[in-house]
């Protein structure tokens, strides 16, 4: 009697059975490997988490306790941009632990939503500041909306509930089956729906980024317009230097993911196909998304430096000078000032 032949005897194509892998099993055939990452990655995180954690732990309070009665539009915009980096770094703790662990598919999903909302939050928010520093610089006669607190306020909470509402897609996005899936944070094949987001996204940081030139160059026109005393030559060229912090920073951490973010989702849509290209961009791609956690602590360091106010707040505040926070945080500001003043 011929007995029926067992599943893996049917000759049925090896794509039937891995459609069916587990996104919560892992998959011990990836093709694509950590290599450097399994080492680098774990570092860098634990570095930018400390780091981050600390820095704008002490921004929030110092906007909480010495701003409550000095509130402004800018004060609301970087109050919030600390706040999205403080949460995008309380992902980093589980991209650490999953990186070379296979995790709960779920979890997985909304640790990587939860990273990638704080994550353009930070970008919006840094674009906002923007706005209002070169409205207030270009054009300091005229009061605009966004410079009302209410208006702010409501601006802000305008960019977290569209994140969070553009980030809902991505959860029902239905991803091609492969090798990799058993990984939490690893290369993951796109469905076309999914990858033209991205895009999408990738596109839409590029037109920002094209307002925050615009932005900084117009402000340098305008400092350098200025006539001022031989005396405050130099300080001029200070607060040129001082305005072009926001930028730099903005293009160090943000533009080197969205440039390898194009071909990477290329790869993930198979439309780039070499299995060499693909390892080295999902290397390239883990890489520089760290870079753009980078912005976390960078963020802080640019309250610092750009606002006189923020930075002897920091200082009399440790040396325990409360009523000389206060008396600084009174005092007017002179229009050339006004680009590192709150």
């Amino acid at each position: 009697m011929i007995g029926l032949p067992t599943p893996q005897s049917t000759g049925l194509d090896n794509s039937t059975e891995a459609y069916t892998i587990s996104p919560q099993r892992p998959s011990n055939n990836c093709e694509l490997q950590d290599g450097i990452l399994s080492v680098v990655l774990p570092i860098s995180y634990s570095v930018i988490c400390i780091l981050g954690l600390l820095s704008n732990s002490v921004a929030l309070w110092v906007f909480t306790l010495n701003y409550s009665s000095t509130k402004t539009s800018i004060i609301v915009y970087m109050r919030n941009l600390a706040i999205a980096d403080f949460l995008l770094v309380l992902c980093l703790p589980l991209r650490i632990y999953y990186q070379n662990h296979p995790g709960p598919f779920l979890l997985c999903q909304t640790v990587g939503a939860f990273f990638y909302i704080n994550m353009y939050a930070s970008i919006l928010f840094l674009g906002l500041i923007s706005l209002d520093r070169f409205l207030k610089i270009t054009k300091p006669l005229q009061i605009y909306w966004l410079h009302k607190v209410s208006c702010s306020i409501t601006a802000t909470r305008s960019v977290w509930l569209f994140l969070i509402l553009g980030m809902l897609p991505f959860f029902f996005e239905k991803s091609k089956p492969g090798s990799c899936d058993g990984k939490c944070f690893h290369f993951k094949s796109k469905s076309v729906v999914g990858g033209t987001l991205n895009l999408l996204v990738v596109g839409i940081f590029f037109l920002l980024s094209l307002l925050f030139l615009n932005f900084y160059s117009k402000i340098a026109m305008k400092l350098k317009s200025m006539s001022i005393g031989k005396v405050q030559q130099n300080r001029k060229r200070v607060v040129i230097m001082k305005t072009f912090v926001v930028l730099a920073i903005f293009i160090l951490c943000f533009l080197p993911y969205h440039i390898v973010r194009i071909p990477y989702v290329l790869s993930q849509l198979h439309i780039i196909q070499e299995q060499s290209s693909k390892q080295t961009l999902h290397i390239a791609n883990e890489l520089v998304l760290c870079l753009s956690a980078l912005n976390s602590c960078l963020d802080p360091v640019i309250y610092f430096f750009l606002s006189n106010k923020f930075r002897k707040t920091i200082i009399c505040t440790f040396e325990g000078k409360l009523k000389k926070v206060y008396t600084l945080n009174q005092r007017g500001t002179s229009f050339v000032r006004s680009v590192t003043e709150i």
